[in-house]
């Protein structure tokens, strides 16, 4: 396949992208507003795609506009990347807190895992900027399949056929309780109990969701549920406040010392998801995503 654009034609493409305009992407590249006309029809015409919705009054990325865009900076740090590893240990030095890396995961694996990998990573003398995109199980996957991401953080494989699935941890499903609620004494609490508790439950659909359906319908229970949320954050807030009581994954109620929580294993059955790292198959990260892997990898062990 022919490449037939340059780094020239990304920079422009990136500076529109990042200002909106045309005209302060041509101020900010120090070039006419024709040429950076010019540099982004190059590369809509050589990618095949209208990357920007253009009227009088407004420029707009497009679907295909915002997908390149993170291909585009990436290309473009990669090159600069490259050009700095051949200059002196200084001016290597300096470049490193410029790098990115843009790690995708859902947002209930967050507090059990990602402070700590970033303390990690920055105290092992990393410098590069850390791009977190957080987001739902299936959309992980397409973040990682289309290169939004350098890998994924997720807890469930993925469909996309171009991913691997590399399992690290078990996280057992919990009931986060408020502390005045019955059942905050008891040592665990079975799934046929959460009838009469108004249960909050992940949402149709969503991979948490999916497992806990399986799991309940092999056991021949029926959970009536009350309140179903798609972000675990919201399930945490309503059982906090005392409305209703939470399934949540236990990496979800990492810390629990400044809420009104208790959690409380389920049992019977006892559910749990796989929480591992996407990546792309024959993709070589960079090198400050190489290390903030490991940095994952050492937490989730």
């Amino acid at each position: 396949m022919h490449i037939n654009y340059d780094f020239a034609d990304l920079e422009a493409f990136l500076a529109v992208a990042d200002s909106g305009s045309f005209q302060f992407a041509a101020q900010q590249l120090h070039v006419s507003q024709s040429a950076i006309t010019r540099r982004v029809q190059k590369l809509e015409h050589n990618l095949g795609v209208v990357l920007f919705e253009r009227s009088t009054r407004s420029v707009r990325q497009t679907l295909a506009g915002k997908r390149f865009q993170l291909r585009a900076r990436a290309m473009l740090d990669d090159a600069i990347e490259t050009s700095h590893a051949l200059r002196d240990e200084t001016k290597q030095f300096a470049y490193q807190r410029n790098a990115i890396v843009t790690i995708a995961l859902v947002p209930s694996i967050i507090p059990a895992i990602l402070p700590q990998a970033i303390q990690a990573f920055r105290q092992s003398g990393e410098l590069a900027r850390i791009s977190i995109i957080d987001r739902l199980a299936n959309d992980v996957g397409e973040c990682v399949s289309h290169g939004m991401a350098d890998f994924g953080i997720c807890s469930i494989p993925s469909l996309e056929t171009n991913l691997s699935f590399e399992p690290l941890a078990n996280d057992a499903f919990v009931l986060a309780v408020h502390r005045d609620h019955p059942f905050a004494g008891k040592q665990n609490v079975r799934w046929q109990d959460l009838q009469d508790s108004d249960p909050i439950v992940p949402a149709k659909g969503t991979g948490n969701r999916m497992l806990i359906d399986e799991a309940i319908a092999q056991s021949r229970i029926e959970l009536n549920w009350r309140y179903e949320t798609r972000r675990t954050s919201t399930a945490f807030e309503l059982a906090n406040n005392g409305i209703g009581v939470a399934v949540l994954p236990e990496t979800a109620v990492h810390d629990l010392k400044h809420s009104q929580l208790v959690a409380l294993p389920l049992v019977e059955p006892t559910i749990k998801r796989s929480i591992g790292i996407l990546a792309r198959n024959g993709t070589a990260l960079s090198r400050s995503a190489s290390v903030f892997l490991g940095k994952v990898r050492e937490v989730m062990s």
